[in-house]
């Protein structure tokens, strides 16, 4: 028996019913042969992992800009957090890891250097608006792999594109935003519970905030440490995950679930809009526009730059994926080159 076949075989046997199996998958858009020793997903988790994209979240930021200090994230140890977290959850529940885990590792490809300020940037510059859901599909679709895209399931596709909840429920009503997979909600689930924790982590070691800020709600009810804070919301969402006819429907315990809200809105206030990272954010703002115009205007610099990159419906869009995929230190580089004078020998 081919090992992919075994996969496939104890997944059926052990999974819940409310798993996605791999050989059930709605396949891709390119129809492919099947491997003898990976499943559907672990292929995609496997491109995912060694895509260019992948390897360029090392440079760029999560929340503070370009940290300096060993132990700040970047948007690649952001990604394993929510990757390991969404593991976690997807083996209590008897899901499928393998697809969590590729929806996980490929959900913020498609992020801009400089953080959500880049995002905010090409969203106002870009015609028909940017945002980094969105180019985490067009970069698995259409722009790795030298404009060949890497050629995704349905299941891995639909939870990168459908992973972003914003400041929003984290599973909306509307259909239209949630995942078709059980799988593809975890992710929502995970990014946020590692974001709260690590950014709160980052900014009292970078002393924006201190321990002592924290509030007494958040405290009291998720702990006061870090791995506490995880466990008490991993368990929130496992305690409070119900079946409901075909599908399981995704919840927080309330009184976690309020205690994560007030811990979202006092890092919005206290660390994203503090002027240790904002006036960061606003000088990196005016790069990337000064970036942005500048390539519109000499599109013989921008091609030879981007050399054998796939090819975009306009040079607006064009742009608009050259620049979100530079991490922070390529874009700082590059300013230099264009904008600061050279000496002549």
């Amino acid at each position: 028996m081919l090992i992919r076949k075994e996969i496939e075989f104890r997944e059926k046997s052990y999974l819940s019913s409310y798993a996605s199996l791999s050989a059930e998958s709605r396949g891709r858009v390119v129809t492919e042969e099947s491997c003898d020793i990976r499943s559907e997903f672990q292929r995609d988790r496997d491109r995912i992992v060694y895509s260019k994209a992948f390897r360029r979240l090392k440079h760029k930021t999560q929340v503070f800009l370009a940290p300096m200090g060993d132990h700040c994230r970047t948007r690649l140890t952001h990604t394993l957090e929510v990757s390991e977290i969404a593991r976690t959850i997807a083996r209590a529940l008897h899901l499928n890891e393998d697809l969590v885990e590729a929806i996980a590792l490929g959900h913020d490809l498609g992020h801009t250097p400089f953080g959500h300020a880049g995002e905010t940037v090409l969203n106002e510059l870009t015609p028909g608006g940017f945002s980094h859901y969105r180019q985490s599909l067009r970069v698995v679709d259409v722009l790795e792999n030298d404009g060949l895209g890497l050629n995704l399931t349905y299941e891995v596709r639909d939870g990168i594109v459908k992973h972003s909840k914003g400041y929003g429920e984290v599973i909306p009503a509307q259909s239209h935003d949630v995942p078709d997979t059980a799988e593809g909600c975890i992710v929502r689930y995970a990014d946020i519970i590692a974001y709260l924790n690590h950014d709160l982590d980052d900014a009292i070691r970078s002393s924006v905030i201190r321990e002592d800020d924290i509030p007494a709600e958040c405290k009291e009810v998720l702990g006061k440490k870090h791995s506490q804070r995880i466990h008490t919301m991993i368990q929130g969402v496992l305690s409070s995950t119900r079946p409901r006819g075909n599908r399981l429907v995704f919840g927080v315990e309330e009184y976690v679930g309020q205690a994560m809200q007030v811990l979202r809105h006092f890092l919005y206030h206290n660390v994203y809009r503090s002027p240790h990272v904002h006036n960061e954010f606003v000088k990196a703002s005016k790069l990337l526009r000064d970036l942005y115009a500048y390539f519109l205007e000499n599109k013989d610099f921008l091609e030879r730059e981007m050399g054998n990159f796939a090819e975009s419906i306009s040079l607006e869009r064009r742009v608009c994926d050259f620049i979100a995929s530079m991490t922070d230190r390529y874009a700082q580089n590059m300013y230099q080159r264009i904008f600061w004078p050279r000496s002549i020998a």
